[in-house]
């Protein structure tokens, strides 16, 4: 079966959820809605809808969710009230409690609700997930992520925390396959805005994996990057590039006394693996559709986004009073 599919808001990031579904197979995009218009040529065709309440009177099967992050709960919770099987773009909400709504609004029998952490499809870190499931690295010891870029002019209602560090606490527990016990952070505004433009963040997850993450929106250049240290060595996943690298710890018998003296690693053999390299849109809107379908269950569920939030929230607490916060259970 074909799944008439609706998107409402076609900006910066709908307009490519809306060609990525109409490329998806099984998938139909039949209904767009942006009270602001098409000003990206979306439409090609279909009627651009005012609101939501006009997408669920279209008669659709799915949607797809990228207003800014403010209109997320109003616009989810009328979705999930009319069955409607729905992807929200990151963050689930503005804040933790609107989106223990906007969860609990989607927790029925039969009703699909997920949302668009997109790098969790990056090739690179499909690949990392599965190199470290078989065991490449033994124990992890650390995970660092630094996400790093010139400030985005689509960007006018959350700081960086939101926006992009966002992503390296999601993918973070994805990876470790474990949630956060406590982190600490600092931040910065530095380009004259209310919202926070730099952060850096340290924490512990709940296994005992020690993370930190570098992000910020005003350096001249771009890096995303997701390093794990184990007792093997450390895997390097390149998701601007996707590429993955394994720096294997040295096996060769260290002959310089200084160097000998030092009872830790040496350098080994690198590998860069060769990974199949697809849009991680197209992974991720192929993952919704499967989950529908009842055929997958790859999606990012909606209780996974409340738990990134509090996570989200908690740095920004932290970097408020100066203090490490703790996450409940």
């Amino acid at each position: 079966m074909t799944l008439r599919a609706g998107i409402i808001g076609i900006g910066s990031m709908g307009r490519h959820h809306a060609r990525v579904i109409r490329e998806t197979e099984g998938m139909e995009l039949v209904a767009i809605a942006d009270p602001g218009g098409d000003k990206f040529g979306v439409a090609k065709g279909l009627d651009v809808l005012p609101d939501v309440d006009a997408l669920i009177d279209a008669g659709i099967d799915t949607a797809m969710v990228a207003v800014p992050t403010v209109y997320h709960e109003d616009v989810a919770i009328k979705l999930a009230e009319a069955g409607i099987h729905t992807m929200v773009e990151k963050p689930i909400a503005h804040d933790v409690e609107a989106g223990r709504r906007v969860a609990e609004a989607f927790d029925k029998p039969d009703l699909v609700g997920a949302v668009g952490y997109v790098e969790r499809c990056n090739p690179a870190i499909m690949a990392l997930r599965e190199k470290l499931a078989d065991g490449i690295l033994g124990e992890i010891y650390q995970i660092q992520t630094r996400r790093q870029g010139p400030f985005p002019a689509r960007i006018s209602d959350v700081g960086v925390v939101k926006d992009l560090a966002t992503h390296d606490i999601d993918l973070t527990a994805y990876v470790a396959q474990s949630e956060y016990e406590n982190v600490a952070a600092q931040t910065s505004h530095r380009s004259g805005r209310e919202f926070e433009d730099m952060v850096l963040v340290t924490g512990r997850l709940k296994n005992g994996i020690i993370v930190n993450h570098v992000v910020n929106w005003l350096s001249p250049f771009k890096e995303r990057l997701t390093l794990v240290t184990g007792e093997r060595g450390a895997l390097l996943a390149d998701t601007l590039n996707n590429d993955l690298t394994f720096y294997e710890n040295g096996t060769v018998r260290t002959q310089w006394d200084a160097v000998a003296q030092f009872r830790g690693v040496s350098e080994g053999a690198i590998t860069r693996f060769a990974i199949e390299k697809r849009e991680p849109l197209k992974v991720e809107q192929e993952r919704f559709r499967d989950a529908v379908n009842g055929l997958g269950h790859e999606i990012v569920t909606m209780v996974e986004g409340v738990k990134t939030l509090e996570v989200i929230q908690a740095i920004l607490d932290s970097a408020r009073t100066g203090q490490s916060v703790s996450l409940s259970s």
